[in-house]
């Protein structure tokens, strides 16, 4: 589930799926991918909120991301997922693990290496259901039905053009909510940031491969 939380706020504020669907939602969702491919660094705080199929709030976490072309890094407590471009580590202190796995390794899930690379322009359909107030709403549904998700809902902050918010739909019918708050787009992140490093976390800690 962490990785999960992480692949969706990677959708939230990095470039976006476009597919030839709603020319209105293509429009808007362009100007938001030629606008994140202008940034070196992105950091931002978020709040992840998770409803159950029964409108039970299971109340929220929060945390902070780091992005730098297909690298980052999510924290959230003491948990961690460092992604180095090529292998992704998670480190779960209460299991007392890390769980390193490569990049690319997640087919039923959105990646932020998919998200960055040119295929994935087929892989949804969306259209834009509202641009009432101070965001535009585009829905994306994921054309391969094997994926852990039915929908994901983005809202694009007119004034900014950046997705700030996200609402999933899980196989379950459970939603995740998603908001970024401290989003700095101007960011200097060096590459040690996102390079995993094995004396940094407790002797103790079983790395399984």
């Amino acid at each position: 589930m962490k990785r999960f939380y992480a692949v969706l706020l990677a959708i939230i504020i990095t470039n976006m799926v476009i597919a030839q669907n709603d020319p209105n939602a293509k429009k808007i969702l362009d100007a938001v991918s030629a606008k994140v491919k202008t940034f070196k660094g992105i950091s931002a705080s978020f709040v992840i909120k998770s409803i159950t199929s029964k409108g039970k709030d299971n109340g929220s976490k929060s945390g902070t991301i780091s992005i730098k072309g297909q690298k980052y890094l999510l924290k959230q407590d003491k948990n961690e997922i460092i992604c180095d471009g090529n292998k992704t580590y998670t480190y779960d202190p209460a299991n007392k693990t890390i769980t390193v796995s490569a990049a690319d390794d997640a087919n039923q899930t959105l990646t932020p290496q998919n998200l960055l690379s040119n295929f994935y322009d087929k892989d949804f359909t969306y259209k834009l259901i509202s641009s009432k107030g101070n965001f535009h709403e585009v829905e994306l549904v994921p054309n391969d039905k094997r994926k852990n998700f039915q929908k994901v809902n983005v809202f694009i902050d007119k004034s900014k053009s950046m997705i700030t918010k996200a609402r999933v739909l899980d196989k379950s019918n459970n939603t995740i909510e998603f908001s970024l708050s401290n989003l700095n787009t101007k960011v200097v992140l060096t590459d040690n940031l996102f390079t995993f490093i094995r004396t940094k976390y407790p002797a103790d800690v079983e790395v399984l491969d």
